[in-house]
Parts: C-alpha cells; structure tokens; sequence
C-alpha cells in the first residue's frame, strides 16, 4: 500500500470516531429542548418552557428538566405569575420494560419546589383551564397502548396558592410528601402525600389538611388508597377518612364522612347543594359512589338539626348539568322550630315546647327573600317522614314531605300534617315568576282536623269535634310574606256538632261571670251545633264572607278583615245570648293591632291568651294563624245546615271564600234582651 493510500484510509477510519469522540465531549441534552417543549405544549394547549434537560442513560434512564415553566393564557394580565414552574423535575424510565413490553414504566418522578398560581379573575377569565390533547383512538383491529405503569411521586417544598375574585377565594396549601404513618402504612404504603391549606374560601376563614397514600398508586387497582381529610370552612367542618378500591373510577369505597356546622345553608359552598337555614347540627355516614347510576351516595347517615333526629340516604349524580341530588330522609322526632328555614323564616334556638314570640315588630309572616340563583343551582327530589312532632303549644303530630325542585320549580306533591285522626293535606308549587320573583299555587285540604288536639295546644281551653274545609291562593312575592301579600283565593273551614270551652266562649264576652268561675277551674263544657268560617282572599286582603259559632247558649258572629300585606287586623266579634243571663254583654267586641301584635276592647286576659294560639299555629298558614286570634265563627241555627251545605260545595269545587251562585248568607238574629 502507498502512503498516499495509507493516509487516505487514516482519515476514513478516524473522522467518523473523532466526529464520536466530538459529540461525547461536547454533546449538550438542552438541544432536544424545542422538541420537548413543543411536545409538552401542544399536550396541554399552553406554552411549556424548559431552561436545561440533564439525561443520564442505562437501564433505567434518569431524565431532569430544570426550571420548568407553564404560561397563562395570552390574555391574562402580566404581571400574574405563571400558572405553574418548577425548579427541577426528574424522571426515571425503564427502558428494558418498553423494548420487552412496549410499557411505558415510570419508577419514579421526583419534583421539587413546585410553584402554582390558580387565578381566577373578576371578569371571569382564569389561568387554569387547559385544553387538554384527546389520545387517538386506536385503529380498527389494533389492540390499544397499555397504560402507563407509574410508581413513586416525591414532592419537596410544593405550594400551591388560589385566588379566585368571584369565589371570594384566596388561600395557600404547602404540600409534601414523606414517610408514611398511621391509615397510609396501614395500607402497606412507605410514601404519604400531605398537604396543609389556609386562607379563605367564599369568604370564610379555611384550614384543611390532607393525608393520602403516595399519588402515582391511584392506578393500582389492586391495592386500596388510603386518605384522610380535614376541613374547617367558617363554622362548618368536614372530616373524610377510609380507603378507596380504584380512585380513579371512585369504586370500592370505605369511607366516613362527617359533616357538622352552625347553619346547614353554609354547605351550599362545598356542595353547591341549596339547603334553607338550619339550627346547629352534626351528621354522620358512609360516602359512597355506585358504578351502575354514577351517583355519589351518602348512605344510612344519622344525626341531629337542632333537637330534631335525621336519618337517611342522600344521592348525587355529578356528571349531569347540574347537581341532581335525591334525599329519602326521615326523623323520629320533631322540633318545629327547627324546620322554620324551610318556611323562609329563622330557625329558633328552642324547642317547641314553648311558643315563640312574635317579631318586636309585630309581624310573624316569614320576610325572608327567596334566593332563585341557589334555587336553580340543582334539581332536588325529597321524601321526609317526621315520626312525631314534639311539644305541647303544637297541635300537629306528624309531617310528611314528598317535595321536588326542578331547575328552580318546587313542587310539593303533597305535604301532610296529620292533627290526632284527621289531617291536612296540600299540594303547592313555586316557580319562578321573573328574575326577582316566584309565582304561588297552593291546594289545601283539611279532612277531620281533631278540634281536641288544636284547644290541647293553648293550655286553657277544651273541645272535641272535626273540622273539614279547604285552602287555594295564588300569588306571586319574593318572600312568604309578599306570596301571600298579593295572594288570591279563599278559606273555608266547618264544623257541624262538638263542643268547646266554656272558658273560650265566655271570652268572646257572653258572661263575665261564667268566665271566672271557668278561669277557677270549675269545669265546663259549651255544645257546639255548627261552626263556619269563610274567608275570601283579594290581593292580600282576608274579607269574611261567614264566621258563626252556634253554641248550646249562644250566637256568635264576626266580620272583617286581615291584610296580609301588612298583617293588620280589623275584625268584629258580636254575641247573642238565646237566655236572659246577668252579665250579659251586647255590645260588640272589637279586635285590630297586629297577627303577631293583636289587640281587642276588653280586658287583658283574652289577648294574652289568643295571641299564644296565634303563635302556635303560625307556622300553618296566615288564615290559620289568625282564626283563634278572631275567634272561631259559626251561625243562625235555622241556618246552619244550609251554611255547612254551602261551605261543603265550595269545599268540594275547590272555590273556598267564593259564593255558591243565589246562596245568601244571614247574620245574627236580632238581640232579645
């Protein structure tokens, strides 16, 4: 061979191993950086910046990126800091696992100092929605890419800090992991993520605290994944604790869920569930998620409102619209007092054994305005059975709720209270009118309401017999008091044979005498041939068509009216005596003021005491609520089948306080004395 030829074989043979020799000394992995970054970029639909990438090959190749960077939205204000940058991220792959098995096997993913800022601005514009990379479908008869095989996460000095301005939401969570301890290595687990947060959340105060089992083995169906979660969200506080089978299908959960707080409302922020206000409570049970429906189930849960026990199973299917909740509840027990919320009223710190007070400003029809935006944040389909409804001032015994909301309508179909063998009965709706407003339709039936139980309730008077009538009004308010305010429709309530007090007869300012012998305690009894009272309601306004009494001694008959839009009274009450009796009184009682602040032309004694009825029966209705304030009514003995009749057919046309067309009303005869 030439020298020539020998050189020109030198220079072959070594170019292509100094070229070797040259990219090892000088080969720089930050090459491949736009590659990566535009991989990653279009993955999340957002600009991903990386300053250097470190890569340490073998078996299992160890791949770190330094400060890497996830951008806001183009049209976010600058000077918010970016959605997310971490100071280094490493990667372990095995190599083998995808040459073998073609499984992409992630032993390990190690981040440290994790910084997000999660935005949301008042405009509503926010920096942590993505537009996510939907994966390909696989090809006809092409068999899809296995999953991912994942295994450890370690986090070091991670923060995550969330202000969203229409949320009223600003607070900060520090998160790490470490070794694990107490529910997560009962698991079997070595690693637990932890996080603590705080800040405010909806404007109240937040604390949280959350312990799961290492992050990456949520694919790990196998093996249940521990967690355990702390909330403190104002007065309102939450607490998780138990395993999940497969976290990401929320299936095979063992979960304790605990829920306590001053207001049952304030659960509308971690829920976005309405509920009316509520005394103070505490409730327990499992949470649940049933694959087959893909409802969330709060199951067999107890507890207590107030002085009221509840008990039930509430479901929630997530993936629709809206929230769509099922509650089938039940209680034993019942304090009144405590379900005033749901009436648009407040609760009351009480129990019903002791009637509650009017406002100090004289008006007891709930001015609670109705909030149509959580009306209409889920759809709502409620059964509720109250055993037994506790206390003495109240003359129900039961209640009984089959209730649906339905994108902002509630229908009530129907709602039961049962009075000792008789009941009353209704089917009411409310949906919304206008922005502000809701319209009121409302059917009530009262079928052999026990007349005993309603005197038991006022602690002074006696009487026994079975009132039948029906309710209607139609209206439209943004609160109880407005519905009603501006309702139309009519009362009409009889009773034919039973009795009363003598006590409460005397009252109405027949004797003076009896009445204290009757306040004496020497018993008494008043037959009661026939009882009417029929109201029409005109725009808030209560005009009595017929209220008489016809008693074994006397006549007694009243005319007015009560407003319900200002809750004034202006009624009449007039007695006629069928004897000549000393004491008697022939001039007419008069009775005005308030529902809640009644006032009337003699003595002390009869307002105290009817007021106390009033209170008692105000959570029925206003036309209940004011009947013992006005006494009760009935008429002309010659009459008195022909009234009942006529009350019957209006009953049974479903037109209480409306006319049977030609039927004429008389008033009380004329005074033989």
């Amino acid at each position: 061979m030439t020298r020539r030829g020998g050189t020109k074989l030198g220079l072959f043979l070594g170019l292509p191993v100094l070229v070797i020799v040259l990219v090892i000394l000088f080969w720089n992995w930050d090459w491949f950086i736009p590659i990566v970054e535009s991989q990653a970029s279009a993955q999340i639909g957002r600009p991903v910046t990386i300053a250097h990438l470190h890569v340490k090959l073998g078996r299992t190749t160890r791949i770190v990126a330094d400060d890497v960077v996830v951008a806001n939205p183009k049209d976010f204000p600058g000077d918010v800091p970016p959605l997310a940058r971490i100071a280094h991220l490493g990667i372990d792959l095995d190599v083998m696992a995808y040459i073998h098995d073609r499984i992409i096997s992630v032993p390990l993913i190690d981040v440290n100092g994790p910084q997000m800022e999660v935005r949301g601005l008042p405009d509503g514009r926010n920096n942590y929605t993505l537009a996510m990379k939907k994966a390909a479908p696989p090809k006809p008869g092409q068999k899809p890419s296995p999953a991912p095989k994942l295994g450890d996460l370690t986090i070091e000095n991670g923060q995550i800090h969330a202000q969203i301005a229409k949320m009223r939401t600003d607070f900060t969570a520090n998160l790490e992991t470490k070794p694990a301890e107490g529910v997560v290595a009962a698991q079997g687990q070595t690693t637990e993520l932890s996080a603590e947060a705080k800040g405010t959340y909806t404007g109240q105060p937040i604390t949280a605290s959350l312990v799961t089992g290492a992050l990456l083995t949520v694919t790990d169906a196998t093996k249940p994944f521990p967690l355990s979660l702390k909330i403190a969200n104002g007065l309102t506080h939450v607490s998780l604790a138990g395993t999940i089978q497969d976290p990401l299908a929320f299936a095979g959960t063992d979960l304790d869920l605990v829920l306590s707080g001053a207001n049952m409302a304030d659960l509308y922020h971690l829920t976005s569930i309405p509920i009316p206000d509520t005394p103070p409570y505490k409730i327990s049970g499992k949470l649940n998620y049933e694959t087959a429906t893909q409802r969330i189930r709060f199951d067999n849960f107890r507890g207590v409102v107030g002085h009221t026990d509840v008990e039930g199973t509430i479901t929630e299917q997530p993936q629709a619209k809206k929230p769509d909740v099922t509650m089938a509840l039940a209680s034993r027990n019942v304090d009144l007092a405590d379900l005033a919320g749901f009436l648009g009223g407040k609760p009351g710190s009480g129990t019903a054994k002791t009637a509650r007070p009017a406002a100090a400003s004289g008006r007891i029809l709930p001015t609670t305005p109705i909030n149509l935006p959580k009306l209409n944040a889920a759809n709502i389909h409620l059964t509720y059975d109250g055993h037994h409804i506790e206390g003495r001032s109240i003359p129900l015994d039961s209640l009984i709720v089959t209730m649906d909301l339905v994108d902002g309508a509630i229908t009530l179909h129907p709602i039961i209270l049962t009075i000792g063998k008789g009941r009353v009965q209704g089917d009411i709706s409310v949906a919304p009118a206008s922005e502000s407003r809701v319209a009121l339709k409302a059917d009530v039936h009262f079928d052999n309401v026990d007349l005993s139980r309603i005197m038991a309730s006022t602690h002074a008077f006696k009487g026994a017999g079975a009132i039948g009538g029906r309710a209607t009004i139609d209206g439209t308010g943004n609160s109880v008091a407005t519905l009603l305010g501006d309702g139309n429709g009519g009362l009409a309530l009889y009773m034919a044979g039973g009795n009363l007090s003598a006590l409460l007869i005397d009252l109405s300012g027949l004797e003076f005498g009896k009445a204290i012998l009757s306040a004496l305690g020497v018993p008494s009894q008043t037959n009661v041939d026939c009882m009417i009272t029929d109201f029409a309601l005109n725009h808030g306004l209560v005009t009595t068509r017929a209220m008489l009494v016809d008693t074994g001694e006397a006549l007694i008959g009243g005319s007015g009216t009560a407003n319900l839009a200002t809750e004034a009274l202006k009624f009449e009450i007039e007695t006629r005596s069928k004897h000549f009796s000393v004491g008697n009184l022939p001039a007419p009682i008069e009775i005005g003021g308030t529902f809640g602040k009644p006032s009337i032309g003699i003595g002390i004694k009869p307002l105290v005491a009817r007021s106390g009825i009033a209170v008692a029966l105000g959570f029925l209705a206003a036309p209940l609520a004011i009947l013992p304030t006005i006494d009760l009514g009935v008429g002309d003995p010659h009459k008195c089948g022909e009234l009942v009749a006529e009350v019957k057919s209006q009953v049974a046309r479903g037109k209480p306080g409306q006319a049977v067309p030609g039927a004429k009303v008389k008033g009380l005869p004329a005074s033989k004395n």
